[in-house]
């Protein structure tokens, strides 16, 4: 467990020198007296004074606030405490602080759309406007704002137009089906849909003109659709209950773009859980909390500059599109994409980083590992010079991954992985700019998070494995879950394992050097012969086996003690699943891990079950195979492919429990 992993990268002195994490820890040496040796020390005194941390971070931003705060942090334990109280601000007045002539605020390129930009002025004409007819709709502080749109400049006016006047922001991307969507609009009662009448995924359209009727059929309070003809242009809004088309909604005379002073907890949006198991769970997160969090990482932990150019590979419905959207409070160009990621081949978006002159690439880890697989060279075929980060979530990425970045993409690129949530909004651990990159290490965990990892006992470990848990509280974490007013959905979500303290359900290692590594979700945990896998570690060792596209593993706790480790694998184009395959694989696994790692059984599958935003369901393929009714397991308007549950449904009925 302390054996060094293969050094990737070293920050070179001009980045470390350059970087805005060195930069505000000079300002705390001079504006506070505080000095520190290397990040570990920063990162302790950070977590061991929150109050002070998070005030040096109020002044080192210079957050403008109508109203002054009377206490950085009050209340206890968590999730009760209270942030800045007294104090009133407003979250997009913060990004417009960084208008700017002589860059664009937005860059946009989708497949039926060429790359094309948006100048900070037309943005704030458009904001404008746009806030007017929301205000001349009777929209007001609290109400909510809701959108059924793609990744498109449009869904940022709207957003930064309702967040402007303090109304509540909603998104669900036009993928989402739509019992998934009116399970999470109906529960936050809103009174304006953006909407689109469809979009275009991997060169094919989809029309979902009558998924929108039928979603404001089920929205019951709603007083205004705005529609957006984006995939026909003669698409009409007449059909629609109240329905106004977005040209006619930006005739709406404007005045001067305005910001409405909210408090610091004044919900900002709500975010979902994936909902896979039942209703999604309505996060709700605060102006105040977001702002500084943002802030934080993406200036210290992302390294961003004014004039950079930010992108993730997102969808409206998850939140790394609110992440996107916050790059704009460091003085970012966001750059949005909109299709498939794969259409008409995987070198899409790195030819797109080169014609957009990316300066940070951000995408999920199945990405990076389909263009490994598929031997894709961007480096070689892309100007990519622009380059210098790269950024991967949504799943642990296993070392084979970073050092196919650093051999095919770029050898001096900072490659950030990073994890955290929709539960946060943000990331609990991620990059350093003055750390160097390991193979399959996450570099720190981020200023101003107390995360550990526990073991069974609450006792914090290092170089083992234990439970990831925040011991206390972060501005950004959720100020309650919508519909749940004695907060018992939100205390069960986070708090019964260890009350008063964060678990968040993953299985984490952090090495004494300070780097981690994250071992997947603890609640789909393997648990064979009394040893913890995590499942991250059997996919891992899978990456070697060309012939297998994909996996997923669960393991079974059955009557009398027994036990049952099923690895289902989806087989590459062509490929097929022979005795010879399976040997290879249990033979990876042995000698990669341990004989406890090699699965009772390999059986293909036409399909690995996933959720909208990408993660696979091992939990409910679990409870599948334990014989819950498939209703009861997961829930299919959550998934991107809810037929390939039929497969598990088949073959839990030979199990024997």
């Amino acid at each position: 467990m302390n054996d060094t992993p293969k050094l990737l990268w070293a920050p070179a002195p001009d980045f470390t020198r350059n970087s805005r994490l060195q930069h505000f820890l000079s300002w705390l040496a001079e504006e506070k007296g505080l000095r520190f040796d290397n990040y570990a020390d920063a990162w302790a005194w950070s977590v061991a004074d929150i109050p002070g941390f998070w005030e040096s971070a109020w002044q080192y931003f210079d957050i403008q606030a109508h109203s002054p705060y009377e206490a950085v942090l009050s209340g206890g334990p968590m999730p009760v405490y209270r942030w800045f109280e007294g104090s009133t601000l407003n979250y997009a007045e913060h990004i417009f602080r960084q208008k700017n002539a002589e860059r664009p605020a937005i860059l946009f390129q989708s497949e039926r759309h060429a790359l094309s930009e948006l100048s900070w002025q037309e943005l704030e004409r458009d904001v404008a406007r746009m806030a007017a007819f929301l205000k001349s709709e009777g929209v007001e502080k609290g109400d909510r704002v809701v959108a059924f749109m793609p990744n498109i400049p449009e869904a940022t006016v709207a957003f930064l137009a309702a967040c402007s006047i303090g109304a509540v922001w909603s998104s669900c991307s036009p993928d989402f089906g739509l019992n998934s969507v009116v399970d999470r609009f109906q529960q936050i009662e809103p009174k304006v849909l953006f909407a689109v009448d469809g979009y275009q995924y991997g060169g094919k359209p989809f029309d979902k003109t009558q998924v929108v009727l039928e979603i404001c059929q089920q929205l019951p309070a709603l007083k205004k659709v705005v529609l957006l003809p984006y995939l026909d242009e003669k698409a009409s809004a007449g059909s629609l209950p109240s329905g106004i088309s977005w040209r006619e909604a930006m005739k709406t005379p404007a005045v001067a773009l305005a910001f409405e002073p909210v408090p610091f907890s004044h919900p900002i949006w709500v975010l979902y859980s994936s909902g896979t198991t039942g209703i999604p769970k309505a996060i709700t997160h605060s102006h105040g909390g977001v702002l500084l969090e943002h802030l934080k990482y993406l200036a210290f932990h992302n390294d961003v500059h004014p004039g950079e150019r930010f992108f993730w590979f997102s969808t409206t419905g998850w939140m790394m599109w609110n992440f996107v959207q916050a790059s704009l409070l460091v003085g970012a160009t966001i750059v949005l994409y909109d299709g498939s990621p794969a259409y008409p081949s995987l070198d899409v978006l790195w030819q797109f980083a080169q014609d957009a002159r990316i300066s940070h690439f951000g995408a999920s880890a199945p990405y990076l590992l389909a263009c490994m697989k598929a031997g894709i060279e961007p480096g070689k075929s892309f100007g990519l010079s622009s380059l210098r980060s790269i950024g991967s979530t949504g799943a642990p990425l296993p070392p084979e991954a970073f050092d196919y970045v650093y051999e095919q993409i770029k050898s001096d690129l900072w490659l950030c992985s990073m994890s955290g949530g929709t539960d946060v909004c943000t990331a609990f651990v991620g990059g350093c700019p003055l750390e160097p990159v390991y193979e399959g290490e996450i570099q720190c965990r981020g200023l101003g998070c107390a995360l550990y990892a526990f073991d069974d006992d609450g006792r914090e470990v290092i170089d083992e494995v234990g439970e990831m848990v925040v011991t206390q509280p972060m501005p950004s974490m959720p100020i309650y879950f919508w519909g749940d007013p004695d907060g018992q959905k939100y205390l069960g979500s986070y708090f019964e394992m260890y009350p008063g303290i964060w678990r968040h359900g993953d299985w984490v290692r952090i090495t004494s050097r300070g780097s981690l590594v994250i071992l997947g979700r603890s609640d789909a945990t393997l648990n064979r012969q009394g040893i913890r896998i995590g499942t991250a570690e059997i996919y891992r060792a899978l990456g070697y086996i060309p012939e297998v596209k994909d996996s997923l593993i669960v393991n079974l706790e059955l009557s009398g003690g027994r036990h049952y480790m099923p690895l289902f694998v989806l087989m590459d184009e062509g490929q097929e699943l022979t005795e010879s395959v399976r040997g290879q694989i249990r033979q990876v696994l042995r000698s990669e891990y341990s004989p406890r790692h090699v699965p009772d059984e390999i059986i293909e599958v036409p399909d690995i079950p996933y959720t909208i935003s990408g993660k696979k369901l091992e939990a409910p393929v679990k409870k599948i195979l334990l014989g819950f009714p498939i209703h009861k397991a997961a829930n299919p308007d959550s998934m991107r492919n809810p037929g390939s549950l039929d497969f598990f449904v088949a073959f839990a009925k030979g199990i024997s429990r």
